[in-house]
């Protein structure tokens, strides 16, 4: 796995370990990306889900399985996960464009109305973003969840943006 060499998943990668959500799930709006690859004992994304959308059951070293037609890509999960291995993608935004959330840990957080550089799971830029939302409520323990609006083309590679 390249991941541990590299410290990168590559999505096809992603793809052979997780079952992604599929072309007619993404047409009803935003939806959760589980990108957790390693089987370790966690389970904070299952206890965060109001709507039991994300399942991992004994044993608790099971990798998280989404119900897609549960999942309402509220973003609850997104803070909790210890990896940072959640994100809430919307294919269906607009014609042209998708959005991506993610959280993110830096100093300073961005501001709704920035552009930012995308970047996906290299840290390479892809594309230019502008952050629409940022939400970090109290629950969400200084774990701020961004979201940017990025060309739909890009939805499945953009993970976080530049810092600064």
């Amino acid at each position: 796995m390249s991941l541990i060499n590299t410290g990168y998943l590559e999505y096809e990668e992603l793809k052979a370990v997780q079952k992604l959500p599929g072309k007619e799930r993404y047409k009803k709006g935003p939806v959760a990306v589980m990108e957790c690859v390693q089987e370790i004992p966690c389970n904070p994304c299952e206890a965060a889900c109001k709507f039991g959308a994300i399942h991992i059951g004994e044993p608790i070293t099971n990798l998280p399985a989404l119900d897609g037609e549960a999942c309402t890509g509220c973003g609850a999960c997104v803070s909790k996960c210890p990896g940072l291995a959640i994100f809430i993608v919307n294919k269906a935004y607009s014609e042209t464009s998708a959005t991506v959330a993610f959280p993110y840990e830096y100093f300073p957080t961005p501001m709704a109305g920035e552009k930012k550089k995308a970047v996906n799971r290299k840290g390479e830029v892809v594309c230019e973003g502008m952050v629409v939302k940022v939400m970090n409520p109290r629950a969400f323990d200084h774990t701020p969840v961004v979201t940017v609006e990025i060309p739909k083309e890009f939805a499945d590679e953009v993970r976080s943006i530049q810092r600064g």
